[in-house]
């Protein structure tokens, strides 16, 4: 009664619509399962088959997780999968019956798959529970059923189900059936959560206040980065209308190189703003392991998440990953080599925008490079671009004292925006102190040459 209860307060929120259809989604699963039971250990029932069962209609259905099953299509066999994967996170009491023990072992029954969790009570299910509820004891419709479990199905090619493989001398009907973390939001909240910052996504979301006015390069950089919002806004229509799809790879992928502090960062960020995509920095002391075959095993769970939302991913100081290859002097040095010729192979895949960042163009491997479609330079900005910067970056609520020539600043100091950007904060930090909004001639020149001292130049 409480279920419902709160259904009926919130039925039109995305979750209350959801939670609607579930009911009636869990109700027919649970009929099937006791069918299946039912017809498997013999007993009475007035069905011939789990079939019987008419799935329920949701044609006039609006919920997130009924236009899902209508967009796919799915079969009766494809939606028992996906409630399947969906029942610990919302109903695992009704996956206890296969708690049940076979009195001629003194165990569960092998038949019903399905593995125990370490902190969860209930029956995690395997794709073994799958091949019971849908085939019991028939031997060609378990053949059927694997044609599901294979990575060319949506399920997995849309990374809507997840398979955990625990051991790999183990059969695959004993990994762990998964829902994704996108999908179990879709399916019960109706929205989607930004990933965390963790070991399994080494990756940080990375936003910015500024736009493409704040952007200060040199003309030739311009041009380029020109390109590539064309491709943003135009590259769809170019695959798919123009029927380019057949001779042009999908998505685009960048080399930004050029000293630190010169806009990189900052260009990608508004590329994802254009696109209204996400962007994530990869965090590659996180991905690049010294131990065989796991920097692939790191990168995966990126390009995982990533592939069916299409997120700028952006790789900072990418000669980490993307660096020169080494000869072959030893069996690391091969399983290392193997391992980048995966990368190429993910990076050539990857249909969304890929941005690597670098400081000099050198660093990267020239086998990456060749399948770049643009690699663009950011250099030092010159002085009319170190002015214009100087000019835009200070608050308009502040006053320049009047001996402070900032013409003469940006002929003098050779300094990145980025470097300009910690000046303008430690003067302006420097007025707020005297309480006052007057920027000082010598607060600017101290943190020049705090700025210069980070790099051993000295004023």
């Amino acid at each position: 009664m409480v279920i419902n209860t709160e259904i009926e307060t919130s039925y039109y929120t995305k979750a209350g619509l959801n939670a609607a259809v579930l009911l009636k989604e869990l109700k027919w699963f649970s009929d099937v399962v006791n069918t299946r039971f039912a017809l498997y250990f013999e007993r009475e029932t007035s069905l011939k088959t789990i079939y019987q069962h008419d799935s329920p209609d949701l044609t006039d259905e609006e919920s997130p997780y009924a236009s899902f099953i209508k967009h796919y299509q799915l079969t009766f066999d494809e939606r028992i999968i996906l409630l399947l994967a969906l029942l610990p996170n919302i109903a695992p009491q009704l996956l206890d019956v296969f708690f049940s023990r076979n009195k001629d072992t003194d165990r569960g029954f092998t038949e019903f798959g399905g593995i125990k969790g370490n902190s969860h009570g209930g029956f995690l299910p395997t794709l073994e529970t799958a091949y019971f509820i849908l085939a019991g004891n028939n031997i060609e419709k378990r053949f059927e059923l694997s044609k599901i479990f294979k990575q060319e199905h949506f399920f997995f090619a849309h990374n809507i189900l997840h398979i955990e493989k625990f051991n790999t001398n183990e059969p695959e009907q004993s990994c762990q059936l998964l829902l994704t973390d996108d999908y179990l939001d879709f399916f019960t909240t109706g929205e989607l959560r930004k990933p965390r910052f963790e070991s399994d996504f080494p990756a940080k979301l990375i936003t910015t206040q500024l736009e493409w006015g704040d952007l200060v390069v040199e003309s030739y950089t311009l041009r380029q980065i020109e390109e590539i919002k064309a491709w943003l806004v135009h590259g769809e229509k170019l695959l798919n209308d123009w029927g380019m799809s057949r001779k042009l790879k999908p998505g685009y992928k960048i080399l930004f190189y050029g000293p630190p502090g010169t806009g990189k960062t900052l260009t990608a960020c508004l590329f994802g703003k254009l696109a209204a995509k996400d962007v994530f920095r990869i965090d590659l002391s996180m991905v690049v392991s010294k131990y065989i075959g796991e920097t692939a095993k790191n990168l995966e769970k990126v390009f995982r998440k990533a592939e069916n939302k299409n997120w700028v991913l952006f790789f900072d100081e990418a000669d980490a990953l993307f660096g020169k290859r080494t000869q072959i002097s030893d069996a690391h040095d091969k399983y290392a080599n193997q391992e980048i010729s995966y990368l190429l192979q993910r990076l050539e895949d990857y249909p969304g925008l890929v941005i690597l960042a670098s400081n000099l163009k050198g660093n990267i491997d020239e086998a990456f490079c060749r399948r770049l479609q643009a690699m663009i330079s950011f250099p030092m900005p010159k002085p009319k671009e170190r002015l214009k910067l100087w000019k835009q970056s200070f608050s308009n609520k502040s006053e320049f004292e009047e001996i402070v020539d900032l013409e003469y600043i940006s002929e003098r100091f050779t300094l990145s925006g980025g470097s300009i950007m910690n000046v303008v904060r430690y003067s302006s930090l420097m007025a707020l102190n005297r309480n006052e909004n007057i920027i000082r001639k010598q607060d600017i020149l101290e943190g020049i040459k705090r700025e210069f001292e980070k790099e051993g130049k000295t004023i």
